[in-house]
């Protein structure tokens, strides 16, 4: 994910998923970046994005995906 990569590389990174809704098969485009903003390009899209709530003081577990 470019939030990881660059938080890493200290740098500003972004990725653009290019997907389709799973209901009406229209085709999307999500672009994320290393500072957690977001775009979705798509005629009328409703898409879902969200950034997990996660407390890093508290995190213990070897990765993050452990904790959920």
């Amino acid at each position: 994910m470019p939030f990881v990569q660059g938080q890493l590389r200290r740098e500003a990174l972004t990725v653009t998923f290019e997907s389709e809704c799973a209901h009406c098969r229209r085709p999307m485009r999500i672009t994320i970046g290393s500072d957690l903003t977001y775009r979705v390009d798509a005629a009328a899209a409703g898409a879902l994005v969200f950034v997990p709530l996660v407390d890093f003081a508290k995190l213990r577990a070897k990765s993050i995906i452990d904790d959920f």
